[in-house]
């Protein structure tokens, strides 16, 4: 059972409590490695107070999928999203027919799908059901504000030419601003969001700031060059990203990227848990073997 910060299927966004001021926390693309995530977990130490946001993709590559499911579920106050691997998974085994749940498997284990294909498989029907029916109700966004400043959490990105800003914004903005997006956008979209601004953050640095995963940050450098700062720590892993910042935003950077190439294993990739109200990263690198 997901806590009391629950996501709604079909799109509604999460709706913190009224007054919370204690942490939250986002993560994204731990990609079955569970243990990876509990050390990270571990240095975060959650109270049950505090609110979670996954990003999805918590399956696929790794060796500890539905591992990784079970630490975000138990997680306090979590919300989770969908990512394109939960929905590679659900068209692999719950598509519209056998033609399109043939080639959609075919897919999926192209893409690292086979460690959660064996897991479902290790499972009596009944519980292999139950994960798969939670996947299934997952939404593909939320909103949180934390401080004084509002963030579109999507697994990711959002079709910046389906931005339609308001002149003024209030409690419905975002929904109505969400609502315009395509589903398959908000799991799939990558080049499009990543270079070109949101339109969301004007020049006084005012606006909602848009966070996801789904690209490993040292892929930025092909799309923006320079633009995109380091995507790598000293020791080469990757590490989040913040982008977009310019005079239009009052120099304050639209899109955040925390997707830390977990995907990509050990000595490239990195778990990482990051607190909104303070901007602390806690990195846990993939360790051979996990």
């Amino acid at each position: 059972m997901v806590g009391s910060c629950q996501c709604v299927a079909g799109g509604e966004p999460a709706r913190p409590e009224e007054g919370i001021t204690t942490p939250t926390y986002v993560y994204s693309d731990v990609h079955g490695h569970r243990a990876t995530l509990e050390r990270a977990l571990e240095r975060v130490s959650p109270s049950e107070q505090d609110r979670f946001f996954c990003l999805g993709d918590m399956i696929d590559r790794g060796p500890d999928p539905l591992g990784v499911i079970a630490v975000t579920r138990a997680l306090p106050n979590v919300c989770v999203l969908k990512g394109n691997h939960e929905d590679l998974m659900l068209r692999a085994l719950r598509g519209a027919d056998q033609v399109e749940m043939s080639m959609c498997a075919m897919d999926w284990a192209m893409n690292g799908g086979s460690t959660t294909s064996d897991a479902l498989e290790a499972l009596d029907d009944e519980d292999a059901s139950m994960v798969v029916d939670w996947v299934e109700q997952l939404p593909c966004w939320a909103q949180v504000r934390v401080g004084e400043r509002d963030y579109i959490l999507t697994h990711a990105g959002i079709d910046p030419w389906r931005v339609e800003v308001p002149t003024a914004w209030d409690e419905g903005s975002i929904e109505r601003l969400m609502a315009a997006q395509r589903p398959d956008d908000l799991l799939w979209i990558r080049d499009d969001f990543w270079t070109s601004p949101t339109g969301l953050v004007n020049e006084r640095g005012e606006g909602p700031i848009v966070i996801a995963g789904h690209t490993p940050t040292p892929y930025l450098t092909g799309m923006l060059g320079e633009a995109c700062g380091p995507t790598r720590n000293a020791d080469g892993l990757a590490q989040m990203v913040k982008v977009g910042a310019s005079g239009a935003t009052g120099g304050v950077a639209d899109r955040w990227d925390i997707d830390a190439g977990a995907a990509g294993g050990a000595g490239f990739g990195q778990v990482l848990v990051l607190r909104l109200d303070d901007g602390a990263c806690f990195y846990e690198p993939i360790l051979p073997g996990e």
